[in-house]
């Protein structure tokens, strides 16, 4: 397992982390201070704004949890891998594609997230 997977497994634990100092915690360890986060939806910078972004879907979609769809293929400084929101043992609500760029202090500096499969009104 590459340094880089582990840095996306981290990533999207910090998607789950309910605990708000303990989800800033893991945002400030795997977000550069001055990363990006764009996806359809948003266009956020910074630890406040990322942070915010995570607990807005965590109350607009309470009780589920993130999870890698698969594999995490890396190259340099560059990781793209699927990942999926849904109950912790049941199918998928929500499926999308990020591709993220590792900062020089190994943090990530920007994510770029597509959204492949969403529901109706969400």
């Amino acid at each position: 397992m590459s340094d880089f997977t582990e840095l996306v497994e981290r990533y999207i634990a910090t998607w789950n982390e309910t605990d708000a100092a303990a989800r800033r915690a893991g945002v400030e360890a795997v977000l550069a201070e001055d990363g990006t986060y764009t996806d359809p939806l948003v266009d956020v910078a910074g630890h406040d704004a990322f942070d915010a972004t995570i607990a807005a879907v965590q109350a607009q979609f309470p009780g589920l949890v993130f999870r890698l769809g698969g594999g995490v293929d890396t190259h340099h400084d560059i990781a793209r891998f699927t990942w999926e929101l849904g109950p912790a043992d049941g199918e998928a609500l929500v499926v999308g594609f990020d591709v993220a760029v590792r900062g020089e202090d190994g943090r990530i500096r920007a994510v770029l997230g597509f959204l492949d499969k969403v529901p109706a009104g969400a």
